[in-house]
């Protein structure tokens, strides 16, 4: 049996912090595909077309880097490679094509409503799989944050399709794979190497469904309209890439290292907030009282889980320390 520490413990807190502000850093920026991809879409870019040169530039950012923090340990890649491409098919292709597919058989607000349960799906699958009985605090904060999910995305009148939900459901296994897979602390892969891998299978695979015509493409050269400002469309692209891929990718995985999947994954529904908040602040997208109360609610949700998260962490590192004294 370990023993624990003070230092032990204080370390913890201190890795737990970083994780949770990487959980917010990654949040922000996956929000900012939102905005950025409408405004693409208002001036005639598909949205596979968007996805996929999102995807390819953060790719080409990450890369170079995730080669060099393996500092020539290719034998890492290899041990992990079925992770890798098991992150880039789930985690980057799928979670990104199922979500495409299924908004053409349905509403938005019912797609993303599906999509974003991932986190209740992590916590089943981790209680199923790995015995990992959810506390009282975290069932909770998962029952809150649901309910303001659904007033966020106010699907009042809203349609819904089988067809749709199944491509949806598709969307939040890959999200939920994406939770997962980031939280593997044990691989010895660095989280800039992972999401290089990552984000290179994921373009390779939208890749060869745009080339036999599952992801319509076009594009324009007219600039973008954001926030009142018009800016050049390779602008708005280069952000999609670095931020909203690249960095999103990169602090996502760093934070389910230091959080876990379950955590994580609820901080993870940040993005929607921040998403409302900056359609509001870039597109004069109001959000309604309804809307807001929903918010708050998520946000409820999430600091429940995370504070019930913290307790389990507490009382585990008091049962490894009562086990030491005894051994002494």
């Amino acid at each position: 049996m370990r023993s624990v520490t003070p230092d032990a413990v204080r370390s913890r807190s201190t890795a737990t912090r970083i994780g949770l502000l990487l959980a917010v850093v990654s949040a922000l920026a996956f929000s900012l595909s939102g905005p950025l991809a409408g405004a693409l879409f208002e001036t005639g870019w598909s949205p596979g077309a968007v996805v996929i040169v999102r995807m390819a530039v953060g790719a080409l950012v990450v890369l170079p880097l995730g080669i060099r923090a393996l500092h020539g340990r290719w034998d890492v890649v290899r041990r992990n490679a079925r992770m890798i491409v098991a992150y880039g098919l789930l985690g980057v292709a799928a979670t990104q094509f199922c979500f495409f597919v299924a908004v053409q058989h349905m509403q938005v607000g019912p797609a993303l409503l599906v999509e974003y349960s991932a986190p209740a799906a992590v916590v089943v699958w981790l209680w199923l799989r790995r015995g990992q009985r959810p506390t009282r605090a975290t069932l909770g904060g998962v029952a809150l944050a649901l309910v303001g999910l659904l007033l966020v995305l106010d699907l009042t009148g809203a349609r819904v399709s089988l067809v749709g939900t199944a491509w949806a459901l598709g969307a939040m296994i890959g999200a939920s794979a994406y939770f997962l897979l980031n939280a593997r602390a044990d691989t010895g892969l660095p989280p800039l190497s992972l999401a290089a891998g990552g984000l290179t299978v994921g373009t390779l695979s939208l890749g060869a469904l745009a080339a036999v015509g599952l992801l319509p493409m076009s594009a324009s050269t007219a600039p973008v309209t954001l926030g009142g400002a018009t800016l050049p469309w390779w602008s708005a692209l280069a952000v999609l890439g670095v931020v909203a891929a690249g960095v999103a990718y990169v602090t996502g995985i760093a934070a389910g290292r230091r959080l876990g999947a379950r955590a994580s994954s609820f901080m993870g529904l940040l993005e929607v907030l921040s998403a409302v908040l900056l359609a509001w602040a870039l597109l004069g997208q109001l959000p309604s009282p309804v809307q807001l109360t929903g918010g708050a609610l998520v946000l409820a949700g999430v600091v429940v889980v995370q504070q019930g998260e913290a307790a389990a962490a507490r009382r585990t590192t008091n049962t490894l320390a009562a086990s030491a004294r005894r051994r002494r």
